[in-house]
């Protein structure tokens, strides 16, 4: 099974981190205000960023590693993946 880690951009510029087994459905649900309650203060704008991982644990090690980035550390993160999948 595969988990996504994700950074989702909030339409006031800030960045939500989380992990998911499918990164769509979540999206919806933030969306909704039903994916977490910053999400639902803080409306999700796009997903900005992902990364895929094949277990549960290795997703949540690397969730906690971004949480653990300052917001500047974040956005150029984001910039340096979107330069790699171009």
């Amino acid at each position: 099974m595969t988990f996504y880690v994700y950074i989702l951009q909030c339409t006031n510029g800030s960045y939500y981190t989380g992990y998911t087994k499918d990164i769509e459905k979540r999206m919806q649900q933030h969306q909704k205000g039903k994916g977490a309650r910053y999400t639902k203060a803080h409306q999700p704008q796009r997903v900005a960023y992902s990364e895929l991982f094949n277990t549960r644990s290795a997703a949540m090690k690397r969730e906690r590693e971004i949480k653990k980035l300052s917001h500047q550390q974040k956005t150029i993160l984001i910039i340096e993946h979107d330069k790699i999948n171009k």
